[in-house]
C-alpha cells in the first residue's frame, strides 16, 4: 500500500483528486505518525482525531473534490487562529478555553480548497519570542530535539518537518514563519501587506503580522499561498533576470553572523549567479535606530495582546515586555518611524530587485523553558540568533526563508529572500530554482 506520509500537498491532492487515495486514509496515516512521534517533538496543543476524520469523509463526499486544490491534505493551524469548535490559547494559562464559533478566514479557506485541519500547534505565550514553549507544551527541532523548532510558529514547523502534515498555517510578526521554518529545513514565505488576509491578534501588531505558509517545497508554498490569498500565485516558468544584492551584515549593530550561515548566503549566490542572475555584494542602509525601533514595536504590540487578560496568569517574561511596550503603543500605532524605515529602504530596492541574506545569525537556542527565564535573557537570546528578520514585518514587504546547507549536528540552516511590494511570485522563482540546483530532504528522519 502506498504511504502518504512524507508526500507533498500537491501529491495528496492530484491522488485524491484522481480517487487513487482517500481523505480519510491519508488523513489517517498522519495521525498515526503524530500519535507516534509527537511525544517527543512537541508540535501540537490538540489533536483533533476523531473530528479530522469525520471532516476527511465529508471532504470525500463533495460534489467539487476533483476541483479541490488541497483535497484531502492534512493541514495543522497555529493557535492563534480560530478553528471552529476549538479554544484558541495562544500558549497561555491567561486565555479562555472556550470554544471558537467560527473559522478564522485563513482555515475557511483552507477548508473550502479541501484541507482536513488536524490539530492546533504550539506557541510561546502570547507568540512574543523566537523559542516555542509554555504551559501548553514545548516544540523541538525534529532535526535536533536538543534545539528549539523556534517561534512563535515553532509547533506548525516543528509538524511538518517531522512528517506529521505535509503543510501547516503560521503566521510572523518579526519572523515567526521565517525563524521556525530556518531552524527545520522548511519553505515559507510573509506575503506582503494586504496579500493574505491577516486578522491575527487586535491590532495585528500594528500591521506588522502576516498570515503564511509552511511547507516543503517552493510548489506547497506557493499552492498554499495561492489559497491563502484566494488568488493563483502563478508560476514563472522562465524568470527573467533579477538583480540581486547579497549582504552578510546584520541589520541589528553588534550582532554577527555566524560561519554556517554566512556560508548558506555566499552559496545561495553562487547558485543564483550559475542561474544567469545578476548578483552583488550590497547592504541596505540600515539605520542605527532599527535596533531600538525593532524592540518599541515587538513590545508595544504585545502590550496591545495583553490588554484585558489577568497578568497573575501571564508568565513572568510575557508581562515585563508587555510592561515595557505599554508606553510605546501610540507612538507603534501612528507609524512614523516605519515610513521613515520604508523611505530610507526604498532607494536601495530601486537599485535592486531582491535581497538575498542569511535567515538566522546562528543556530536556535537549547529547548529548555525558556517561559521561566528572565525578560532580559529571552530577548538577548531571540535577538543574537534571529537579527535578520524584523526589518522586512516594519517595512510590510514580502520575505521568504529557504533551508540551504547544514550545521555539523546535520540541521539544516538557510537563507532569506526579501522584494519589493508585490514581488511574492518573483521570491517564489528565484527560492525554485534553488531548490532544483540544491535539492534537500524534505523531513528530519524521525521514526526511521
Amino acid at each position: 500500500m502506498t504511504s502518504w506520509v512524507g508526500r507533498t500537498a500537491a501529491e495528496i491532492a492530484a491522488a485524491v483528486r484522481e480517487k487513487r487515495a482517500t481523505p480519510r486514509e491519508v488523513v489517517a496515516e498522519h495521525l498515526a505518525r503524530i500519535e507516534r512521534l509527537d511525544g517527543g517533538v512537541g508540535a501540537f496543543r490538540v489533536v483533533r482525531a476523531e473530528a479530522a476524520l469525520t471532516e476527511a469523509d465529508e471532504v470525500a463526499s463533495r460534489g467539487d473534490l476533483a476541483e479541490l486544490p488541497l483535497a484531502g491534505v492534512p493541514v495543522a493551524v497555529k493557535d492563534n487562529l480560530a478553528v471552529r469548535g476549538e479554544s484558541k490559547r495562544i500558549g497561555s494559562a491567561a486565555t479562555p478555553d472556550t470554544p471558537a464559533e467560527a473559522d478564522h478566514v485563513t482555515v475557511a479557506r483552507l477548508r473550502a480548497a479541501g484541507a482536513v485541519v488536524v490539530g492546533l500547534t504550539n506557541v510561546p505565550e502570547l507568540c512574543v519570542f523566537g523559542t516555542t514553549e509554555g504551559v501548553h507544551g514545548t516544540a523541538r527541532n525534529p532535526w535536533d530535539t536538543s534545539r528549539t523548532a523556534g517561534g512563535s510558529s515553532g509547533g506548525s514547523a516543528a509538524a511538518v518537518a517531522a512528517g506529521m502534515v505535509p503543510i501547516a498555517l503560521g503566521n510572523d510578526g518579526m519572523g515567526s514563519l521565517r525563524i521556525p521554518a530556518a531552524n527545520c529545513g522548511l519553505v515559507t514565505i510573509k506575503p506582503g501587506t494586504g496579500v493574505v488576509p491577516a486578522g491575527v491578534s487586535d491590532g495585528d501588531w500594528f500591521g506588522m503580522s502576516e498570515n503564511g505558509p509552511l511547507a516543503t517545497t517552493v510548489e506547497d508554498a506557493r499552492l498554499m499561498l495561492s489559497v491563502l490569498a484566494d488568488t493563483e500565485v502563478v508560476r514563472r516558468d522562465t524568470p527573467g533576470t533579477y538583480r540581486i544584492a547579497v549582504s552578510l551584515r546584520s541589520p541589528i549593530a553588534g550582532v554577527a553572523i555566524s560561519k554556517p550561515y554566512a556560508s548558506a548566503a555566499r552559496e545561495a549566490a553562487g547558485l543564483l549567479i550559475k542561474a544567469g542572475h545578476q548578483v552583488r555584494r550590497a547592504d541596505p542602509p540600515y539605520p542605527m535606530s532599527l535596533g531600538v525601533t525593532s524592540l518599541t514595536h515587538w513590545t508595544a504590540g504585545t502590550s496591545v495582546d495583553a490588554r484585558g487578560l489577568d497578568a497573575r496568569r501571564l508568565t513572568r517574561r510575557t508581562r515585563v515586555h508587555a510592561a515595557v511596550g505599554k508606553r510605546f503603543v501610540d507612538r507603534a500605532r501612528a507609524g512614523e518611524s516605519r515610513e521613515q524605515l520604508r523611505r530610507r529602504l526604498e532607494p536601495f530596492f530601486d537599485e535592486y530587485d531582491v535581497l538575498l541574506t542569511p535567515a538566522l545569525a546562528r543556530r536556535s537556542p537549547r529547548s529548555e523553558p525558556w517561559h521561566e527565564r528572565g525578560w532580559l535573557r529571552n530577548v538577548m537570546a531571540n535577538t543574537n540568533y534571529s537579527p535578520l528578520t524584523p526589518p522586512w514585518n516594519l517595512t510590510g514587504w514580502p520575505a521568504m526563508a529557504i533551508p540551504l546547507g547544514t550545521l555539523p549536528s546535520g540541521a539544516p540552516t538557510a537563507v532569506q529572500l526579501v522584494g519589493r511590494p508585490g514581488s511574492e511570485a518573483d521570491l517564489l522563482a528565484l527560492a525554485e530554482r534553488i531548490e532544483e540546483l540544491r535539492p534537500w530532504r524534505r523531513t528530519a528522519p524521525l521514526g526511521e
